[in-house]
């Protein structure tokens, strides 16, 4: 059972809201360095690197706090590339893993000394013809059968990512002979698990193809990229991943594995977005109306526009009236934004205490995947990232649009 607390008070976002009008995404420096300093300690046995994943929260405000944790950056786009460039990372503190990948894209990736992680055996002779096949380079494995996947992601045989295993072993061959040295290899089987075990699965799936590689084909992998995937608890009666207990696990995978067969050293490589920054932000919103027809309606200043994983997956974001907290829930009410679909709701049927209009509404978990996937329907702004850094001190990361930024590209 997680109880769900917030970084602040009351009257600091009444505060901060004179400054920064709600709707706002706030973010937690401090909740995020701490529970970083977990992973880092849970995986302090092995040479380890965790690749911050940047579409979770794509700011370079949140980006440099992960530089100075000494993570790197993994990418999925030309602009994401550049994002972790002005942030500051270079080089092999980049990993590039994309899907359908433009060509600008992997010239850019090579211009930066990114490591390269390719999803399909195709893309060798089209990354060869557009830069030429780096020293480095990574392969994403698709285990199809072999694997259950989970909800998000699905039966690996549907999903897009990957490599099959025979492929694995051609594709190795073919980078080999055309000139590259050193050798990674990834998987992308789970989204938001909070079964831990899954995770050392992977981990096992993996180092068990390091040993294949080595009797077969005589390659040696300079490193085994284990992904992100590692869930939060969305809600209440859930609980966290134990990381002690997940990094004491895999480095039992990792001795019985990769050890027994003349392996280490191998580096251990993670690419966690949502498990670092997902549970420290928070989507500051205002009530607007109140409306009273067949059921009880709570109108935001905030829509689906700012977070629409609930729209998108029916997922559960914890909610906060700020000032009740002790007040009992005695209240069901659809929690909702402005926009012309009436799939805009961030709860339905959700038990909280009486709402009145000029309330201040916390929703909790939007750290990662919330303010990255908002969008412009309904000529909807995007709202402005906040830092609340460890003293107190809230700075501004990303300033609200403007309608001036809504036209900005378009032809009068």
């Amino acid at each position: 059972m997680i109880e769900k607390k917030l970084p602040f008070t009351k009257l600091q976002i009444e505060d901060i809201i004179k400054k920064y009008p709600s709707p706002f995404h706030i973010y937690d420096e401090k909740g995020i360095r701490d529970n970083a300093a977990k992973l880092i300690k849970a995986f302090s046995w092995a040479d380890f690197k965790e690749y911050f994943a940047v579409k979770a929260t794509p700011n370079p405000g949140i980006l440099k706090i992960m530089k100075d944790l000494g993570f790197g950056a993994d990418c999925s786009s030309l602009p994401e590339l550049l994002l972790a460039e002005r942030a500051g990372f270079t080089g092999e503190e980049i990993m590039f893993s994309s899907n359908d990948t433009p060509v600008d894209e992997y010239v850019k990736a090579k211009e930066l000394g990114a490591i390269i992680n390719l999803d399909d055996i195709s893309h060798i002779p089209f990354l060869d013809k557009c830069c030429g096949i780096p020293e480095v380079i990574s392969f994403r494995y698709n285990p199809g059968h072999l694997r259950n996947g989970n909800p998000i992601i699905g039966d690996p045989v549907e999903s897009k990512y990957g490599f099959t295993r025979r492929q694995i072993f051609e594709g190795f061959r073919i980078v080999r002979d055309k000139g590259a040295k050193r050798f990674g290899l990834h998987s992308f089987v789970i989204s938001n698990e909070l079964n831990r075990e899954s995770y050392v699965e992977t981990s096992r799936m993996l180092f068990k193809m390091a040993v294949d590689l080595k009797n077969e084909i005589g390659i040696r992998l300079e490193f085994v990229n284990l992904s992100g995937g590692i869930g939060i608890p969305y809600r209440p009666e859930q609980n966290a991943v134990d990381l002690a207990a997940l990094g004491k696990e895999i480095e039992r995978e990792y001795i019985e594995i990769i050890a027994a067969n003349d392996l280490h050293p191998m580096k251990i490589y993670s690419e966690c977005g949502r498990m670092i920054t997902g549970p420290y932000g928070y989507l500051v919103s205002t009530v607007l109306h109140k409306k009273d027809i067949y059921k009880q309606y709570v109108g935001l200043d905030a829509s689906m526009a700012n977070l629409m994983r609930p729209a998108l997956y029916g997922a559960y974001h914890h909610i906060t009236v700020l000032g009740k907290e002790n007040m009992p829930a005695d209240h069901i009410y659809d929690v909702t934004g402005s926009l012309c679909e009436n799939n805009d709701k961030f709860a339905i049927d959700r038990k909280l205490p009486r709402v009145d209009v000029g309330d201040i509404v916390v929703i909790h978990d939007a750290g990662a995947h919330g303010h990255a996937m908002g969008f412009n329907y309904n000529g909807k702004l995007r709202s402005a990232e906040l830092l609340l850094k460890p003293d107190g001190r809230v700075e501004m990361i990303r300033r609200a649009e403007t309608a001036e930024d809504y036209f900005a590209t378009l032809n009068f």
